[in-house]
């Protein structure tokens, strides 16, 4: 897909390099943030003398809930774990990505290729932002038991999986022509949807036989959908070798097993490929019943025959995630563990919460200690209340009463409007007041937004990131030379030397005219830098020399020109001129320019130079274009733009 691969060895030293500084600085801020917390949370207490309320009061969380709250975060920082691996940076947007997305149709292909673009112009940012992001959600669904914080937690894993399902996994293969429940289909990041939404769910929800029916009643409709697709003729499932090639399943398997992994996982691959191979028929018949079977007892409903359609299921996706799904997340690139275990938690968690309904709880019980109070307050008869002697009655109930100063201890007074709960001293109040999960949740939100602000700036930018170009070709060579003067023939038959380009600066390079491969990319990423300069262009000068022995005359820059769309560039240059004159300036650029063996294009030396407005020589750039992607040609363009751009007087 264009646009979508950088080019780059996915473990580049450079590349790899900044993404581990990316992740350690962050890091950083994470920690620090968290210090910050923690020191305001202590202050507030002190100075307001207030008690932080304590954690876990009220009626217990639904088990089912919390099963799926739980291991669902547990799974999000596994997620975000793998995310940081060296590799990812440059190597998810053509190894993880596009392979997902080559099999679905066009459209979807278009869609997943602009979420590939965006990580492949900005593989640093877009590798420690998925690490944060993820890492983020599963701490805060682990610190957010209860209330609103873990709704809101559930909101993000809903939103993030559903992100991760269109644009990472192309809508999870659905619409592609070799969906199978066996390799993971809907994709695991629909389920992680799907268990988002629910503990997103009011938690009264939770507390009827209800929801649990009807989770487990849509999972059994699932997998029954997933047997007549596993059934359907024509698709290749049913063959384990197809006209003395491996059949479909049994090529998924192959595959799997050549991932980088323990020796003894890839044997168990490996060996159950070749059982496919040879029992392609008979494997498949086991899979379609077992889904059928599984779908149908989920339907029943009853919890005699649950119990062991569960285990069942249980069993069967441990069996397809060890065999067939290779555990998901091995090779360097593995994202995560795949559907099998998302997809058993929400069928658990729907068994769960259709058995184990939690009790009704009343308000008087949700505190200790406030049930016998309450019992003895109602059985005595109410009481008027009666003022002391020489007291008004306002002085022992009524507004007065109400609007004596709060008791030390107490979060805030009451009666406040939403205006007064906004000031400083109702809001650090509320804040000393908060319980220790609150901050752990607050710190969590804050983890996901240091991920996704610096991903969000880089999208305001674009260019690709300039590390791209510093990955292919090393960093820039910092330079303070007088640059060797020339005098050439520009494309027009005018004379032109650089002392005439005194006052802007010049980026300079050497083309070949008749060259079909580095120079027409290099010729571009001038193009694309100017661009980029803006309306700081008028001060820049594009220059460009002849490296060509043999075809050097003016026609042939001129042809260069039209064919590379540079005509219309006021400020381009192509210049040549005598031979003698082009080997001397050749000499004095250290350009070196040698005749290929099929004698048309020459073999000559791929470099930028930035030369300032006073005619000292400020930078090298090392120019070979490089694989020629849309991100590396961006990148070159952006490592141009800016080194003109910081050798520029402020005009």
């Amino acid at each position: 897909m264009p646009g979508m691969n950088s080019g780059l060895d996915v473990t580049n030293p450079i590349l790899v390099a900044a993404f581990r500084s990316a992740l350690l600085h962050q890091g950083i801020i994470v920690l620090l943030i968290l210090g910050v917390l923690a020191a305001a949370w202590a202050s507030a207490r002190e100075l307001f003398g207030v008690t932080a309320k304590a954690d876990g009061l009220g009626a217990a969380e639904p088990a089912a809930r919390r099963l799926l709250r739980i291991s669902f975060g547990i799974i999000w920082i596994f997620d975000g774990l793998l995310q940081a691996q060296p590799a990812m940076a440059a190597g998810l947007p053509s190894n993880v990505i596009e392979p997902t997305a080559s099999a679905s149709p066009d459209w979807v292909q278009h869609v997943v290729n602009w979420a590939g673009t965006t990580w492949s112009y900005h593989p640093v940012q877009a590798g420690a932002a998925a690490v944060w992001i993820q890492v983020g959600i599963g701490a805060w669904l682990l610190a957010a038991p209860r209330g609103q914080w873990s709704r809101l937690a559930g909101l993000a894993s809903a939103g993030w999986g559903l992100i991760v399902w269109v644009f990472g996994e192309a809508f999870g293969g659905i619409f592609a022509p070799g969906l199978t429940w066996l390799f993971g289909a809907p994709g695991a990041a629909a389920f992680y949807c799907v268990a988002g939404g629910l503990v997103a769910l009011p938690e009264r929800y939770w507390r009827t036989p209800q929801l649990g029916r009807r989770i487990l009643a849509a999972m059994g409709l699932f997998f029954v959908g997933m047997a007549v697709l596993q059934a359907w003729p024509g698709r290749g499932f049913w063959q384990g070798t197809r006209y003395g090639a491996p059949g479909t399943l049994t090529s998924m398997i192959q595959s799997m097993a050549s991932t980088r992994q323990p020796a003894i996982l890839a044997r168990w691959v490996s060996g159950f490929g070749s059982f496919t191979a040879a029992h392609g028929f008979a494997v498949n018949l086991f899979a379609v019943v077992a889904l059928a079977l599984i779908g149908t007892g989920l339907l029943s409903g009853q919890p005699r025959l649950l119990r062991p359609t569960i285990i069942a299921m249980a069993a069967v996706c441990l069996a397809d995630w060890v065999l067939i799904e290779d555990f998901g997340f091995f090779g360097g690139l593995g994202t995560d563990p795949n559907s099998m275990i998302p997809m058993a938690l929400i069928v658990i968690a729907g068994f769960v919460a259709l058995t184990r309904v939690p009790a009704t709880v009343t308000a008087a019980q949700s505190v200790p200690g406030a049930a016998t109070a309450g019992t003895a307050a109602s059985a005595a008869p109410a009481a008027s209340p009666v003022a002391p002697a020489g007291a008004s009655p306002a002085t022992a109930s009524g507004p007065a009463a109400s609007a004596s100063p709060a008791a030390p201890g107490d979060p805030a007074p009451a009666g406040l409007t939403w205006r007064d709960r906004l000031k400083p001293a109702p809001m650090a109040r509320a804040f000393g007041a908060a319980g220790t999960r609150a901050i752990l949740a607050a710190w969590a939100a804050v983890i996901i937004v240091v991920g996704a602000v610096p991903m969000a700036l880089a999208q305001a930018s674009p260019s690709a990131d300039t590390i791209i170009a510093q990955a292919i070709d090393g960093s820039s060579a910092p330079l303070d030379f007088t640059a060797p003067a020339f005098r050439l023939t520009d494309q027009s038959g005018r004379q032109v030397s650089l002392a005439n380009l005194r006052g802007k600066v010049v980026l300079l390079t050497f083309l070949d005219p008749v060259c079909t491969s580095d120079c027409p990319l290099i010729a571009q990423e001038f193009r694309a830098a100017d661009q980029m300069l803006g309306a700081k262009s008028r001060n820049v000068v594009l220059v460009a020399i002849v490296a060509n022995p043999v075809y050097y005359a003016v026609s042939y820059t001129r042809a260069f020109d039209q064919q590379e769309r540079l005509t219309t560039l006021p400020n381009w240059l192509f210049l040549t001129g005598p031979v003698a004159q082009l080997k001397k300036v050749w000499a004095d650029y250290s350009i070196a320019a040698q005749i290929l063996p099929s004698g048309g294009m020459i073999a000559h030396s791929d470099v930028a130079y930035v030369i300032d407005a006073t005619g000292r020589t400020r930078t090298e750039l090392d120019f070979d274009p490089g694989p020629g992607t849309a991100s590396s040609e961006s990148s070159f363009a952006g490592e141009l733009s800016s080194a003109a751009q910081q050798v520029m007087k402020p005009s």
